[in-house]
């Protein structure tokens, strides 16, 4: 219902008080009453959030509130900039009298709107204290839940899967489509993941590339994406027609061996026709998997389309078993109630993993789980009525707890398909005032839980995790992306998505003005030449799947046309220099863009001190940063892909205490120049740090930016170290008292250093992760010499290494071993079998002996499960299979 957004608008509000304290002098007294009024509503809104949303008296209730919360958000943001533009003044602004006009008009509108605010307390006390008296309190997380990490087999699929295989991998030598068919929430995609990702595919089909087409689908747009998993370099192409476009795509697949192509979730005949005409046919046995709801469109491509089946009454309640309980099994008190409400679903998968959430959230009574079957029971599945299964999606939304419901519904502003990157997610989460937290642990860790409770109660599905189990990135099925939508456009007036209408025209100034975030993903410059405007906006999100270029005068649209932004994300597009009135946004927490020519940060930018993440893709190698980012005391995140040179800090003259950023954790990446004991001294909390450059004067201990200087970093937990040095000699590493004590994970890339160096990284007691990339690590042999106490993953990536020899004792703790371009390699150490917690080795591009010592390791591990001496499963993945 209308009221998650507003409780955080109200959190937001007084946040924005205590930030801007020194600016709002002139009107501290109103704006404090006003927050006093305003907190009275707190209590109100988190036990609304919890009530069912057919409430209308409420909803219209909530939406009074939202209207005033909005109102005194939006004088006290416009006075803040008013005020900092006077204090930039400096003597003069003793002249300045308009100012002082605004100060008297500013306290008359808050002095408004908390008449408005006694009036709703008034004509609404019985509502308001029946709820607050409900000692319903939000519950609060102190300790983090462990993800819990999805099984990579899905019930019911593995007999589909193996006939769609087949029907892939036989047939002719012409190109051949094989279509697969069924309702919403069936499984098409998962089943299509499924066969996408099996070792056999990817070895029978030399090119394998995933298309999301979707109702909404834009024919250029996808032939550009597609064009994109050839060459990184698509700007050339960008002016070419859609047609041509098709041709290039035709050359690219008819150079290469047998290609695979996923068009997921196509919902017409025409699209097929469109898109269609980019595939060659080139007698090489070349197919196209493609999913649809759409019996028409399946038939059009082949007369015997693939028809995905519903699950049978025991899968469906191995699945829910699954979901909700993971590896352990439902306690027989449950199992009735259990069986009842998986048989309910019908078979539909979807259905099943969102009732699944649901339980989740509730207790383990018996009494709580037959609620849940008589509330399925309301909403019973219809296979002929999919749209049904919306009312479980509500279900499933309304007992989430309050703060959960922005996070899940600001899912929904990311285009249909998109893989959302976590670390992209939280942060905005953060930046948008969703993780209103004040435990003991970082708005990140809370936001890392927050996703993870979204993942388990089955709303957020996970697509690819990190080499040590965390999420990297996930999306939405596209059921629950729409219901997202919906949920936030129209009841909670989260966000709003912005395309051409019908009629082929934008929303004008008087409907933005209604909206507070925009998300808008295609027709972007379209939209931006119009010279939108609305004063409210605080968020603008931009995903489009392809770089654009801004045209020059439309540069100063943004900044001009929305004065109070807070969130800009527009990295899709493509900035050639940043337009003054970019420095006046005051509010901003969050910014992403992209440019090929910027070089420099101006010192401008030092003036936004509300940014919290700030993210500068750049075709340049270096980028000089001369905004004084120590006086930035809110910076959390500063990522840029290029080497970025610090300024050097320097202390203010009025002041003899040193300037320390306690907020900054991320600095990725920055040159080895800007190593320096004076940066370090005023980053303590730094926990991510990526250097690039020169690495050779980081590992010198006599140079002024050695890696002693990073080892003050007390919180120091990722070091990336790029080296883009082309010099000849070897790299030496410093000892292991020079490296941060705290370090879990290390990425060495291009260094070349000795293999004999690797027993100074094996006494890092802490170091769980350790990624050498790009001949990290070169010579012939290494004999491992212990150490490596708590390492888990250990990832070696293009080197020379011909003979390795390890025991179980070097690696006691491995769990995830990967091997890829290491084509010297003779064999992996047979005694890497006897490690407990070795659970996973991949494979890619290695020798045949290499793969054969694999699989004689598996054996090895089977062998001991066997025995019952161990009971953890071992997976082996070898790329091409037949080494």
């Amino acid at each position: 219902m209308a009221n998650v957004a507003v409780e955080f608008l109200v959190e937001n509000l007084m946040q924005l008080l205590r930030d801007n304290a020194e600016l709002i002098l002139g009107v501290k007294e109103a704006a404090e009453s006003l927050l006093q009024d305003l907190n009275d509503f707190n209590a109100f809104l988190k036990q609304a959030a919890k009530c069912r949303n057919e409430n209308d008296v409420l909803k219209e209730l909530v939406k009074k509130i939202r209207t005033v919360v909005n109102s005194a958000e939006d004088a006290i943001d416009k006075f803040v900039i008013e005020a900092k533009l006077h204090k930039d003044k400096g003597v003069t602004r003793v002249l300045d009298l308009p100012h002082y006009k605004r100060v008297r008009e500013v306290a008359g509108e808050i002095k408004a709107i908390r008449n408005k605010v006694r009036e709703i307390r008034q004509n609404n006390a019985i509502g308001l204290q029946a709820l607050q008296d409900e000692d319903l309190s939000a519950r609060s997380v102190e300790e983090r839940k462990p993800p819990v990490v999805e099984e990579d087999d899905v019930v019911g699929f593995d007999e589909e899967a193996d006939y769609v295989i087949k029907r892939l991998l036989g047939g002719s030598d012409r190109l051949e489509v094989v279509p697969v068919v069924g309702m919403p929430g069936l499984g098409k995609t998962t089943l299509a993941n499924k066969i996408f990702k099996h070792p056999t595919i990817g070895y029978e089909f030399f090119t394998r590339i995933w298309v999301y087409v979707s109702q909404s689908y834009r024919r250029r747009e996808l032939f550009l994406n597609i064009i994109s998993k050839f060459t990184r370099n698509t700007k050339q192409y960008h002016v070419l027609c859609e047609e041509d476009l098709a041709d290039v795509i035709q050359e690219f697949l008819g150079k290469g061996g047998k290609y695979l192509i996923v068009l997921d979730d196509v919902w017409s005949d025409e699209a097929w026709e469109r898109i269609k005409i980019a595939f060659p046919n080139n007698n090489k046995c070349n197919r196209i998997l493609l999913t649809t709801r759409d019996t028409k469109v399946a038939k059009q491509c082949t007369p015997v389309p693939h028809y995905l089946k519903f699950l049978t009454e025991d899968e469906s309640w191995i699945l829910l078993e699954k979901k909700v309980f993971h590896k352990d099994k439902c306690p027989p008190e449950l199992e009735l109630s259990g069986q009842s409400i998986a048989k309910k679903c019908n078979g539909l998968p979807l259905a099943i993993v969102v009732i699944a959430g649901a339980l989740i959230g509730k207790g383990k009574t018996s009494r709580e789980w037959k609620q849940v079957d008589e509330s399925v029971g309301e909403h019973l599945i219809n296979r002929d009525q999919p749209e049904n299964c919306n009312k479980l999606v509500q279900m499933s939304y309304d007992r989430l707890p309050y703060d959960l419901k922005a996070c899940f519904l600001y899912c929904g502003a990311f285009p249909g398909g998109f893989q959302i990157p976590a670390w992209k997610l939280i942060r905005l989460w953060i930046a948008e005032g969703f993780i209103q937290y004040k435990g003991h642990l970082s708005l990140e860790c809370k936001g890392e839980d927050n996703l993870n409770d979204l993942v388990n109660r089955n709303l957020v599905m996970v697509m690819e995790r990190t080499s040590d189990g965390q999420i990297k990135t996930c999306r939405l099925h596209d059921m629950l992306h729409e219901f997202c939508r919906q949920e936030a456009m129209k009841e909670e007036n989260l966000f709003q998505e912005i395309k051409l209408g019908s009629e082929q025209y934008f929303p004008g100034k008087r409907e933005l003005s209604t909206y507070r975030r925009l998300c808008i993903h295609s027709s972007v410059l379209d939209f931006i030449s119009t010279k939108p405007s609305g004063e409210h906006v605080r968020s603008f999100l931009s995903f489009s799947s392809k770089k654009v270029e801004m045209p020059s005068a439309d540069i100063p649209t943004i900044p001009k046309g929305f004065p109070l932004l807070r969130v800009l994300d527009v990295e899709s597009i493509n900035f050639s220099r940043f337009s003054k009135d970019f420095y006046q946004l005051y509010h901003l927490r969050y910014v992403a863009f992209s440019s090929d020519s910027i070089k420099m940060l101006p010192k401008l930018m030092g003036e936004l001190w509300n940014i919290q993440t700030l993210i500068i893709n750049t075709q340049q190698r270096t980028l000089d940063i001369q905004a004084n980012i120590w006086n930035m005391e809110r910076l959390r995140h500063l990522h840029t892909n290029s080497s970025a040179r610090l300024p050097v800090p320097v202390a203010p003259k009025s002041s003899s205490v040193t300037l320390v950023n306690q907020s900054l954790q991320t600095l990725s990446t920055i040159a080895p120049e800007s190593c320096t004991e004076e940066v370090f001294a005023r980053t303590p909390n730094l926990k991510k740090l990526g250097i690039r450059g020169k690495i050779a004067v980081l590992l010198d201990n006599k140079s002024a930016v050695s890696l002693k200087n990073v080892k003050r970093l007390e919180y120091i937990e990722n070091l990336k170290l790029m080296n883009d040095s082309n010099q000849t000699g070897k790299l030496r590493l410093p000892p292991a008292y020079i490296f941060p004590t705290k370090l879990r994970k290390l990425t060495l890339l291009d260094t070349w250093l000795e293999w004999k160096d690797m027993s100074i990284l094996g006494q890092l007691e802490h170091l769980e992760v350790l990624k050498l990339k790009e001949n990290g690590f070169t010579g012939e042999c290494w004999e491992s010499a212990g150490g490596f106490c708590s390492l888990l993953v250990l990832w070696i990536e293009r080197t020379n290494l011909a003979s390795w020899k390890a025991s179980a004792d070097d690696f006691p703790r491995l769990k995830h071993l990967v091997l890829i371009c290491c084509d010297k390699l003779k064999e992996i150490p047979i005694g890497l079998a006897d490690i407990r917690s070795f659970q996973v080795m991949e494979l890619q591009n290695s020798t045949k002996t290499a793969a054969v010592s694999a699989r004689e390791i598996q054996d090895k591990k089977y062998k001991q499960a066997q025995e019952g001496n161990k009971n953890i499963a071992f997976k082996v993945s070898i790329f091409p299979p037949d080494l």
